[in-house]
């Protein structure tokens, strides 16, 4: 019997646990599941033989030892700040790790250690990063072998609400951490190349530089950059791109919305507000600004913004009652980011029988002989309900695959790694088709946005 142990039991790991559960038999798994919050789990794994939950503290290093110890492989599903401590336990004990989390500087110290013992540690094989990764490397190793020459990689994803459970006017509701969505964007300049020029956007411009897109069948859609996508240009072997742009899906008009609280300073999380428990929302909105002894809440943001009362973006503000005064947010010794959160989790939590969907759009610019191509490629998964969402698919099935391959030895290259090599990528992403995770790939009229574009 294969032992495993998944650390963390939240919204996005429904999928995941499922998963485990029902290849446990087949695979010969012993699963143990490890949170302080195991409601989901409950739910998901009731009372299956193969299945241990236990209620431990995940950061008392004596517990956390003995859990991994007992295993073959380890699922960390924590915070990505928390995954060295269980690394390092991991590496230790000479136990394979997976992680839907990006790879951080501290994690890669590890490398040297992880491929002297021969184990694989995958992390960022979620869904964004995740598939993200491997659907673009997939296109981009069939382009070089036909000898083509890429010259611009767009790459775009958004967790969103499914058109049918649409029913407000940002048209968005969370379907992952809400408090990564608050504060996206921020502790960094968003950097890009853009047809062989570079360039730089800093926090408060990032909302109001955004591309457009269309999906087949679901119409225009808008991209605001990732923080670092030249990061990109050696991971993926791109160098001789032109352009190389990575960026997140929101429908037109979010991101000018969404402005207003970046412009009003509502999503810092750097300090806590005064008497931050007594705040009403209109009290929260008004800390931020300019006094007037004759002027309402209303008037002053309007005129501080410049917002007509007949623009959409101002309903959408109306739609939030950010200017309710008899109730209390709710929250002592706050941050402005924290405080904004719990006021949008009040509007934008998915109801029971909600579905929100996930859309993915890459587009792979190339030369192949003296002709310009260009195929884009497009994903749109929907989730069941409010437990089964299209982010806990998209970002729970990957891990689970990928951590079965490793058991199974299919996945053997050792090393703390991202899934950007055909040994990853070509098994994982033919098993989730079977999960309706699939890619429409066609090809296209290059696209060209400088008419002075030099393909090389």
């Amino acid at each position: 019997m294969r032992k495993i142990l998944l650390i963390g039991a939240g919204k996005s790991t429904s999928s995941l646990m499922n998963y485990l559960k029902e290849k446990s038999e087949i695979e010969d798994l012993h699963i143990t599941i490890v949170d302080k919050n195991l409601d989901l789990a409950r739910i998901i794994m009731g009372n299956h033989p193969r299945v241990l939950l236990q209620n431990i503290d995940i950061f008392n290093d004596e517990d956390r030892y003995k859990a991994i110890e007992n295993v073959d492989i380890v699922i960390s599903m924590l915070p990505a700040r928390f995954h060295m401590q269980v690394a390092r336990d991991a590496v230790k004990l000479g136990k394979h790790m997976v992680t839907a989390s990006y790879i951080s500087e501290e994690l890669m110290t590890l490398d040297k250690e992880v491929k002297e013992k021969s184990l694989v540690f995958m992390n960022e094989i979620g869904l964004d990063p995740g598939i993200d990764h491997m659907s673009a490397m997939r296109v981009i190793d069939q382009i070089k072998s036909n000898d083509g020459k890429m010259i611009l990689f767009e790459s775009f994803t958004g967790g969103l609400v499914a058109p049918e459970s649409d029913d407000n006017l940002w048209h968005y509701k969370f379907t992952w951490n809400p408090r990564n969505v608050v504060v996206a964007g921020q502790g960094g300049v968003a950097k890009f190349l853009h047809a062989g020029e570079y360039k730089y956007i800093p926090y408060h411009k990032l909302f109001r530089r955004t591309e457009f897109l269309n999906m087949d069948g679901y119409g225009h859609f808008e991209a605001l950059p990732n923080r670092d996508s030249l990061k990109y240009q050696n991971i993926y072997g791109l160098e001789d791109v032109r352009t190389l742009y990575r960026g997140t899906i929101r429908r037109v008009g979010y991101s000018r919305a969404w402005n207003v609280f970046v412009q009003l300073g509502m999503t810092d999380d750097t300090y806590a507000m005064e008497n931050s428990e007594n705040l009403t929302k209109r009290d929260f909105v008004n800390a931020f600004l300019p006094y007037s002894p004759t002027d309402s809440v209303k008037l002053k943001l309007r005129q501080y913004l410049k917002i007509e009362q007949d623009d959409e973006l101002w309903f959408k503000l109306l739609e939030l009652d950010l200017f309710e005064s008899k109730t209390k947010i709710g929250l002592k010794n706050a941050t402005p980011a924290q405080l904004l959160q719990k006021i949008l989790e009040d509007k934008w939590t998915l109801k029971p029988d909600d579905k929100d969907m996930i859309v993915m759009y890459h587009k792979f610019g190339y030369k192949q002989g003296k002709e310009l191509k260009q195929i884009d490629s497009q994903l749109v998964v929907k989730g069941d309900d409010q437990i089964y969402t299209a982010m806990a698919k998209t970002v729970g099935l990957p891990v689970a695959i990928a951590t079965i391959k490793i058991l199974n030895g299919e996945i053997k290259t050792p090393g703390v790694q991202l899934p950007i090599t055909a040994e990853v990528y070509e098994p994982i992403l033919k098993e989730l088709e079977d999960y309706g995770v699939v890619f429409n790939e066609k090809e296209v009229i290059f696209e060209c946005y400088n008419p002075n574009f030099v393909a090389g």
